[in-house]
């Protein structure tokens, strides 16, 4: 039987739904977004987000199916983000998962959210290999992750205090661009100069953390002392300035620990990742590192179901899957999932006897 998995992400403010086949074909990716609604907040109110989630996904699943010429009956898996995230929004994804899981008699695969992003970059034709390291950036997050072989992650570094895309989105709000920030200081960092000596947190000798909430302060100060002495600013420098001090941040980073784990595949993820200054920018000191780069196409580097359902192939492959008592987490860490002694909260779904998460 062909393998076909339905894919459920909602862990913020997408409501996105995806069908893959056989681990490589993405028969459909749909997404209804929340920009409109959230923007009047400057930001994702939860409960909004939870309420536009269930008014979205059954909507969302039948075009799915519809897009991908796939009948529910074809359907061998539900795959399906239980955490990080908004865990209102989460639960909206999880039950209705939960639903079709039993109703269907398939089985129910859990992903994490973050393990998802690095797997969009095996949605690209030619996908990396392993071992790979990874540096996630999204609004919530910026890991760097070292992945040796499917279903095991080691944290090498993670930020300290504000996200990289949390430290965007914040600095284009101080600077009046409208919601959501990140691509809008982008646009406008493209017509800058980056000629602002904006600090740089590089923490002790050999760390691979990160912190940007200094270099957050120091714009913001920056834009006050300014205001104070009535002067005017180049709010196109400003933000040309602040992109750079992140992005030489990261691109450091990110080739420092590919090259302490020995790893030659270095893959860029999250939803910062289709920023085309820090794409680029990786790309070029990859390639300077004699390092292979991979960054998803960029309908994938934002939330998506496709990245889950390609992270659920995988678990599937181990015997991953859950049964209905699988919930919601907004705190979640990556686990190993290859050996039974790494797989946690082992139960019995009736589903198989492969390991169970």
């Amino acid at each position: 039987m062909r393998e076909i998995i339905l894919a459920i992400e909602t862990s913020c403010d997408e409501t996105s739904v995806a069908v893959l086949a056989e681990g490589k074909q993405v028969l459909s990716s749909m997404v209804a977004s929340q920009i409109d609604v959230h923007q009047a907040y400057g930001g994702v109110v939860p409960e909004i987000a939870s309420r536009q989630h269930i008014e979205h996904i059954s909507m969302v699943v039948q075009e799915a199916l519809h897009s991908a010429s796939v009948r529910r009956e074809e359907l061998t898996a539900i795959a399906v983000t239980h955490g990080p995230g908004l865990v209102g929004a989460l639960l909206v994804g999880l039950c209705y998962a939960k639903g079709l899981s039993y109703a269907l008699g398939i089985p129910l695969v859990p992903v994490h959210h973050l393990e998802a992003h690095i797997y969009a970059n095996f949605l690209l034709p030619e996908p990396p290999s392993l071992p790979l390291c990874g540096l996630i950036v999204s609004g919530g997050h910026t890991d760097l992750i070292y992945m040796p072989r499917h279903g095991e992650f080691q944290l090498l570094g993670q930020t300290r205090d504000d996200a990289a895309g949390e430290a965007f989105d914040k600095i284009a709000r101080v600077l009046l661009l409208p919601y959501p920030g990140g691509p809008h200081l982008e646009k406008l960092a493209a017509h800058g100069q980056a000629n602002l000596n904006f600090p740089r947190a590089w923490l002790e000798p050999g760390s691979l953390d990160f912190s940007f909430s200094g270099l957050k302060s120091a714009v913001i100060n920056y834009l006050h002392t300014k205001k104070q002495q009535g002067q005017s600013v180049v709010a196109a420098d400003v933000a040309a300035g602040f992109q750079q001090a992140i992005i030489e941040v990261l691109v450091a980073r990110a080739v420092a620990a590919a090259k302490r784990v020995g790893a030659v595949n270095l893959c860029l993820a999250g939803g910062v990742s289709a920023n085309n200054a820090l794409r680029q920018a990786l790309r070029q000191a990859a390639l300077e590192q004699k390092l292979h780069f991979f960054v998803p196409e960029s309908q994938y580097c934002t939330d998506n179901a496709a990245m889950v359902a390609m992270s659920a192939h995988h678990r599937l492959q181990a015997g991953v899957v859950a049964d209905l008592s699988l919930n919601a987490a907004a705190v979640l860490p990556m686990t190993n999932w290859v050996n039974d002694h790494l797989v946690h909260n082992v139960v019995d779904n009736g589903y198989n006897s492969g390991k169970k998460a």
